[in-house]
């Protein structure tokens, strides 16, 4: 079980590295912060209530089942810190949002010092790393202590519940999908820990045995619960930069073709972006420097090779606005010809004539002129030179 546990730590300890990527900005974001605060206090859940741990934690201490209080905990802070997180992504005026936070911290603060005052007053002497909560379910004082976590997760859960159920009408996009997980996990830690705990000790006092709900069902539902919290949590805070990098990325290979044509002009300098900002900032340099060379290749722009080319391709059949952009690229590739080597024919007056995609503030109209230039025979043609000799 160990294995799981750890396995689930590792994965919300990696959730949490990703959101602190940055670690002075997360700092000055409370949102940020409070959500790198949730995702590592439950993947220090995860850790401390390995059967592992908690056998090395008895054994450095010398006190059986120390780890039990320090597990249960760690289990309420992390809901404090959920409930926290929700009250900050949820937003509001700021002095509501410290009261709301500091009332929370003092509940939860409460309840942890309850814990471990009542696990102190508990006799223990039998160390229980799988089965504790069953095995001193009628213990005086550690009944009260696992009674006492357990209601502290379960209010979590369904004041977490209610609030996402409300503000699940409000909201679209990634901030809904990061919600309809939270609810998700919420529901598995609701069934597969709570009612499967509550059941086992309820059993037990009873006189009767389902420890196995308490020991082989709760821990792997908790902790696909526990990832699929992170996973609403963190997407809506991971989501938009990663599909900003992927656009920048796909925009870059689909700008190949025009940088090709036109790079032996280009004079901007290539800066040193970071690993994080890679895709985005190698798009822009890219941008900059197609401009550099657009700008430089403007003297040799031929008005006519553009209007020989825009002709040809609304004879093909063309719309107007694919035949601009055809026409445009074909004047390119001539201008891009001539620049780069001897001219075979008297140069003409510049033409003026201003590339659409040079005004546009989008990558749209530099990667249209690249798929032009990479595709259209037209263009392939005033590459070659043809256009311009059919006047000649």
């Amino acid at each position: 079980m160990s294995l799981v546990v750890y396995l689930a730590a590792a994965l919300l300890a990696l959730s949490a590295v990703l959101l602190f990527r940055r670690p002075r900005a997360a700092l000055r974001n409370p949102l940020t912060a409070s959500t790198c605060a949730a995702v590592s206090i439950s993947a220090l859940c995860f850790t401390c209530s390995a059967p592992m741990t908690l056998a090395a934690v008895n054994r450095l201490t010398g006190v059986p089942n120390f780890g039990a209080p320090m597990t249960y905990s760690v289990i309420s802070a992390y809901s404090c810190s959920l409930i926290i997180l929700l009250i900050q992504w949820r937003g509001g005026p700021p002095e509501q949002l410290r009261r709301t936070t500091r009332h929370a911290v003092v509940v939860f603060g409460l309840l942890i010092i309850a814990i471990i005052v009542l696990f102190s007053l508990a006799d223990a002497p039998v160390e229980r790393l799988n089965d504790l909560d069953t095995y001193y379910a009628n213990t005086p004082y550690m009944r009260e202590m696992i009674v006492l976590y357990l209601v502290g997760h379960g209010a979590c859960i369904v004041v977490m519940s209610a609030v996402c159920l409300t503000w699940l009408r409000e909201v679209r996009g990634p901030l809904r999908t990061g919600l309809q997980l939270i609810l998700v996990g919420l529901l598995l830690d609701l069934a597969g820990f709570e009612i499967a705990k509550v059941t086992a000790i309820v059993a037990r006092w009873s006189g009767h045995d389902l420890d196995f709900l308490s020991t082989n069902v709760a821990p792997p539902v908790v902790s696909l619960g526990a990832l699929f919290c992170s996973a609403g949590f963190t997407l809506p805070r991971l989501l938009p930069p990663a599909i900003t990098h992927w656009r920048s990325l796909n925009d870059y290979r689909r700008l190949t073709p025009l940088w090709t044509e036109v790079q032996w002009a280009a004079t901007a300098p290539k800066p040193s972006p970071s690993w994080w900002e890679l895709p985005h900032t190698r798009l822009q340099w890219l941008e900059v420097s197609i401009h550099d060379a657009l700008l430089a290749l403007a003297p040799l722009f031929d008005d006519r090779v553009r209007r020989i080319s825009l002709a040809t391709a609304l004879d093909e059949g063309k719309t107007p606005s694919q035949a601009r952009v055809i026409a445009e690229a074909a004047m390119l590739a001539d201008a891009a010809r001539q620049g780069a080597g001897p001219v075979d024919r008297p140069l003409k007056e510049p033409t003026g004539y201003r590339l659409h995609a040079t005004g546009a503030v989008v990558t749209t109209g530099l990667v249209e002129l690249a798929q032009a230039l990479g595709q259209s025979p037209v263009v392939a043609a005033a590459r070659r030179g043809a256009a311009a000799a059919s006047h000649d």
